[in-house]
């Protein structure tokens, strides 16, 4: 828990401020891979706020009265990129503005999560933090998500996570994505078959 503990007062600040406003969105990062993986350093606080597409402006305006943007043309870095890149402190906060199908459903089912500061904040559940892992295709991505399918095994509804990533899939053109995690997913259940027979369960 200790790697990320430092990101507590930025995500409760980011929470109240979004919250205030009737926003809706959840944290994707490094606060729901504590959640459903195994934490690690991570020096980013990573959310999705559901804008929409064509409704970006008074989002981002706001948010960049509030907190510290960390380049000079954030404002249109966001409105180009749909990335809105803050920081609080030393704490980088990097705030993806929804309206895809998937990030309005990811937030949709996204549950509160209590933190041991006393925080509740909402995260996406595991099914869509493998989703967004998958998609961004990196190397640490593919070791967290290894962590959330040994972890969260028996609990993962693994129809929904295909369903979400699919068209994603198809729309990066990565088809090899689906291949690896299906891999993955095969692995994580050898191990967990191989803990139970040692421990004779």
């Amino acid at each position: 828990m200790e790697e990320i503990r430092h990101l507590y007062p930025v995500a409760q600040k980011v929470t109240e401020f979004c919250r205030s406003r009737g926003w809706k969105f959840c944290f994707i990062g490094g606060l729901a891979l504590q959640r459903w993986g195994e934490p690690r350093k991570t020096v980013d606080v990573d959310l999705t706020l559901l804008t929409g597409f064509g409704n970006e402006e008074p989002f981002v305006d706001a948010l960049l009265s509030e907190f510290t943007p960390r380049d000079p043309n954030a404002r249109e870095f966001a409105l180009k990129r749909r990335v809105v890149l803050l920081s609080l402190g030393k704490v980088g906060i990097d705030i993806a503005l929804g309206g895809l199908p998937f990030e309005q459903n990811a937030i949709a089912r996204s549950s509160d999560y209590l933190l041991a500061s006393g925080l509740s904040v909402p995260t996406c559940s595991a099914e869509d933090l493998i989703v967004h892992k998958a998609f961004a295709n990196r190397l640490q991505d593919w070791a967290d998500i290894q962590n959330v399918l040994i972890k969260q095994h028996l609990k993962l509804d693994f129809e929904l996570i295909l369903h979400e990533l699919t068209p994603l899939v198809a729309l990066k053109e990565e088809p090899d994505i689906l291949k690896q995690l299906e891999q993955l997913r095969m692995d994580a259940e050898r191990r967990v078959e191989n803990a139970m027979k040692r421990f004779d369960l």
